[in-house]
């Protein structure tokens, strides 16, 4: 796999792991509140969330950086 490809991977699984976490933990609190099986609850929904949002991140990120540069007049 050619270095540049790895590390988008990589990458798509990293930030999709540490962003995912928050905003499922956030969302789980904000509908169930501090509740006995809270850990289960965000566990469920991370992993449903993570399902989706790797491959989102993996194929939107070129996209948005390529947004984000053309609207800053900048190269991405």
């Amino acid at each position: 796999m050619q270095a540049q490809k790895k590390f988008h991977l990589v990458f798509s699984l990293v930030m999709g792991a540490m962003m995912i976490s928050v905003m499922t933990f956030v969302i789980s609190m904000v509908n169930v509140g501090w509740t006995p099986h809270f850990f289960q609850i965000w566990a469920k929904a991370f992993v449903v969330a993570y399902a989706v949002g790797v491959p989102v991140i993996f194929f939107l990120a070129p996209v948005a950086r390529k947004t984000t540069g053309k609207l800053l007049g900048v190269p991405a």
